[in-house]
């Protein structure tokens, strides 16, 4: 198994720290970012398509991926777990808005989406 050398990577960092969003809006995209990039991973090593993946495969791929091992207990483990397969639901929205599947999903996608929603909200705030 190839371990996820690390969450994002600084160019991606980088995109989401320009993008115009909240703090808490910035780590939603970074959190739904690293998911893409794990799914994508659990997909192929189970040979399927991310739309396929069931949270068993997620929780799996978590509880083997060598990079979450170290410092981390079942308790973490269980809720990263959550947090990715709770992306997942999330992803498949924004790759359905885009017209593509998840796996054709870039991060600039994923963070365009976080700030029309960001867009959206505000301007139902001020009018």
């Amino acid at each position: 198994m190839q371990p996820a050398a690390e969450f994002l990577t600084p160019e991606e960092c980088a995109e989401v720290d320009k993008a115009l969003l909240t703090s808490h809006d910035k780590f939603a995209t970074r959190v739904a970012i690293y998911a893409l990039r794990s799914l994508k991973t659990i997909a192929q090593q189970q040979e399927t398509v991310i739309e396929a993946l069931t949270p068993e495969h997620i929780e799996d791929w978590v509880y083997q991926d060598e990079s979450l091992q170290a410092g981390s207990d079942r308790e973490f483990r269980k809720f990263f777990s959550r947090l990715v397969t709770s992306s997942l639901s999330l992803l498949k929205q924004i790759a359905q808005e885009a017209d593509t599947n998840v796996a054709g999903l870039t991060p600039t996608q994923v963070i365009t989406w976080f700030e029309q929603v960001a867009k959206q909200r505000m301007d139902q705030t001020f009018n």
